[in-house]
């Protein structure tokens, strides 16, 4: 066990999750996965599912009027719904109470003038669901060390986190990492299509894209080689990869559509701040 799951071991306080959808459904087994004790686990769920509902069994409060501060709150609400869920949750929050939020967009004054603490902006992605995404947090001034440490530990309880200094890259990275799943389940349903056209039966081309792209992102994560040259490995001169990725490289191919696709996405990030 890593130091920083000791962490979650030893915290003695509330830990407060709003919101307990995909990925905040997705932490909270995490945590309990890790050692995390359900009866300090409080959700706010107006809308729960069976499965977060069968925590309670385990100890997990669900839906308790607040009666102190807590420890820790994780803000997990679509961020269109915090308006309303802010306010609801300010009677969890102290001084010294850690605030978590994984919600795009919203900013860390906003959150410290909704509902104070000492705030985490963190932005995850849905592979957290069986432990592989990847996390990038940024804290306020009023973090503390052993916060920091305190949040690592909830995030590395998903995956990677990587820690930023400037809450601006915070929007580019929404736009790489929290939406890049759904450009790459993109690849996987447009490769089988392009197969079908190819004539191949779509049960086989669907099996083959699959495959295909989940096998070409473990060896992307377990070769220490760049992706480049992996890419390069792949390529005989005037085969059969060659010919597709000179239109793949072309000028309308992946490079500027993906550009494209991250600025576009960083722009509605920055949108959603305002």
């Amino acid at each position: 066990m890593t130091s920083a799951d000791n962490n979650l071991l030893h915290l003695t306080g509330t830990i407060v999750l709003a919101g307990a959808g995909k990925m905040g459904g997705a932490m909270l087994t995490g945590w309990l996965a890790g050692g995390l004790d359900p009866a300090r686990v409080v959700v706010i769920e107006p809308m729960p599912s069976a499965e977060i509902t069968a925590l309670k069994a385990q100890g997990v409060r669900l839906n308790p009027t607040a009666t102190a501060p807590a420890e820790v709150v994780i803000v997990a609400v679509k961020p269109q719904m915090f308006p309303d869920a802010g306010p609801a949750l300010k009677p969890w929050v102290g001084d010294a109470t850690l605030v978590l939020s994984i919600m795009a967009g919203t900013t860390i004054a906003g959150l410290q003038q909704t509902i104070g603490g000492a705030v985490v902006r963190a932005m995850p992605n849905t592979p957290a669901a069986i432990g592989r995404g990847i996390t990038v947090a940024v804290p306020a001034g009023n973090v503390s060390a052993a916060q920091r440490g305190l949040t690592d530990a909830l995030l590395r309880a998903t995956g990677a986190v990587e820690w930023v200094d400037e809450e601006a890259l915070m929007d580019a990275v929404t736009a790489v990492s929290g939406s890049g799943p759904a450009y790459v389940f993109l690849l996987a349903e447009e490769l089988a299509r392009a197969g079908v056209a190819a004539g191949l039966p779509e049960s086989l081309a669907t099996k083959l894209a699959r495959h295909t792209v989940s096998g070409a992102g473990e060896l992307l994560r377990q070769s220490d080689l760049p992706s480049a040259t992996l890419r390069q490995n792949v390529t005989s001169p005037g085969g059969t990869t060659a010919a597709a990725l000179s239109v793949l490289m072309g000028a309308d191919g992946f490079q500027p559509l993906l550009t494209k696709a991250v600025a576009a996405a960083t722009a509605r990030s920055k949108e959603l701040a305002k």
